[in-house]
């Protein structure tokens, strides 16, 4: 049994040493070549603090910051990324949180990291590179290591304003990505690009899928994410036959003219993807250029270690169809409860979509609060320790008894006495010919429905297209016109803009 994910590069290293394990625009590293500079790094670290204890890496993403990833799992630790476009105040709330006695960093980011509300020791990987890693050391962290240990811990938003860090163990990630790459074939003769930030657990399927495979991952700059046809070019140049991507960073290649007509990535072998609602006019986009490539809708909250439901897409769906989310992953229990606690299995019944099993993360860093309220005991279950993450999200059993999401709890809203789901308004207007992307908003004050998008028409033209699929009761009172819906970080709309901003209102 596996306790470890460096078992994964262990194993890959011994099978095929000089084969590319990680490579970005500048540089690449073998697999011998990553562990070796993975091991150094680790023995320096685990001099200077005991493992379990979090390492903020303040890095850009790339080959070098793999090496720090992986020295601090050699040092038994787990590594936070810190996203150096972040504001420093949410920044230093994260390293308050975690309160390590060290920031591991490059020195292009020195001053930075020296300017931050830290006041442990900031080391820099190329100096604890140059340390001989010491056997004795490196053995000992393994001999008292569990597979409960935590591996990563991502920052994600508090509904308090306040960051929460969702820490990951490694049986989680073994568990997972076994799965993962058993059901999608991945292999050691794929080359995974990778779009995802390293603070954003899609990433995490894009690391680790590499190295259990002994595949190859490119990590894609993110300057190119700006340029479609250099992005083309960039993966059909360095044959990437892997895309686990963010719905947005797909549909900005099916958004904008050319697309897919400018050049065709034909060695893609599979295109997964999550974070929100996938356009049905964008994924049907893909598939015609694409009719062999197997295309995966994937569902989860990073609570849960990536993803807890996926769906392969095996046909044909029109514009306003609902795309499932699918079956459970193996080994993950995955169910709907009603608002009385109550299991819900009748179809097109909504229910909040809750997750039990290894899946579940090791809760908040230093965040008992929060970890207890969503983190609890399975209500069906009496009897025994079964706790389960509540995600927040209603879903439902379509006929196929497939899961389908619907939207989240917090966008159930009350609006002139109906319960409404801004989800059914999003994928109706999804339908309307011209509409690109669109997302909803209510205003509690005003009691309006706000309909952000991106496209064609206007406000009547759009609304008499609407009534074809919801009632005039759920139709918008407002529609905000915009050349492209505000983004966070890991790709996903940025609600707190999306309400301040007045692009194009009408």
């Amino acid at each position: 049994m596996r306790k470890s994910v460096l078992e994964y590069l262990e194993e890959s290293t011994q099978r095929d040493p000089d084969k590319t394990a990680f490579a970005d625009e500048k540089k690449s590293n073998s697999y011998r070549e990553i562990q070796e500079r993975a091991r150094r790094a680790g023995s320096a670290l685990a001099k200077r603090m005991p493992p379990r204890t979090p390492v903020p890496v303040l890095m850009e993403k790339g080959v070098d910051t793999m090496a720090a990833f992986l020295g601090t799992v050699y040092a038994g630790c787990f590594y936070v990324l810190l996203d150096r476009t972040q504001p420093p105040a949410r920044l230093n709330t994260i390293l308050k949180t975690l309160d390590s006695p060290v920031l591991l960093t490059h020195p292009e980011y020195g001053d930075l990291a020296r300017k931050l509300e830290f006041s442990g020791d900031i080391l820099f990987l190329e100096e604890l590179e140059q340390e001989e890693p010491e056997e004795a050391i490196l053995a000992a962290v393994r001999e008292q290591a569990l597979d409960t240990d935590p591996l990563y811990g991502i920052f994600t938003s508090g509904s308090t304003g306040v960051p929460k860090g969702v820490v990951v163990g490694h049986r989680s990630v073994l568990d997972f990505i076994d799965c993962f790459t058993d059901l999608f074939g991945i292999t050691s003769d794929d080359t995974i690009g990778n779009q995802a930030p390293f603070d954003f657990d899609v990433s995490v399927k894009d690391i680790y899928s590499t190295l259990k495979a002994g595949a190859t991952m490119e990590i894609i700059p993110k300057k190119y994410f700006a340029f479609p046809a250099e992005l083309l070019d960039y993966i059909c140049d360095r044959n990437v036959t892997t895309l686990i991507w963010a719905v947005s960073a797909l549909c900005l290649i099916t958004t904008l003219k050319g697309g897919l007509d400018y050049r065709v990535p034909s060695q893609l072998k599979r295109v997964m993807f999550s974070g929100e609602a996938m356009p049905v006019s964008h994924l049907n986009e893909w598939r015609r250029h694409l009719p062999d490539t197997m295309f995966v809708n994937l569902y989860g909250p990073t609570e849960i270690t990536c993803n807890c439901a996926y769906y392969i897409v095996d046909r044909e769906y029109a514009p306003g169809e609902a795309l499932p989310m699918g079956h459970p992953f193996p080994n993950e229990k995955v169910f709907l409860l009603d608002e009385e606690n109550r299991e819900v299995t009748r179809t097109g019944q909504l229910g909040e979509l809750c997750v039990a099993g290894t899946a579940l993360s090791l809760g908040y860093y230093n965040n008992p609060d929060a970890t207890a309220k969503a983190f609890v005991q399975n209500p069906l279950n009496p009897r025994y320790l079964e706790p389960i993450y509540r995600t927040g999200d209603l879903a439902y059993y379509n006929d196929e008894g497939l899961l389908v999401f619907a939207s989240r709890k917090d966008f159930q809203i009350k609006h002139m006495g109906h319960r409404i789901e801004l989800g059914e308004i999003e994928a109706a207007m999804s339908a309307v010919p011209g509409i690109v992307r669109v997302c909803c908003t209510y205003d509690e004050e005003r009691q309006h429905i706000i309909a952000n998008y991106v496209g064609e028409g206007e406000k009547r033209q759009i609304a008499k297209a609407l009534l074809q699929w919801i009632p005039k009761y759920m139709l918008p009172n407002e529609y905000r016109k915009w050349d492209e819906l505000p983004m966070n970080s890991n790709g996903k709309i940025n609600y707190r803009k999306l309400k301040e901003g007045r692009e194009g209102e009408r």
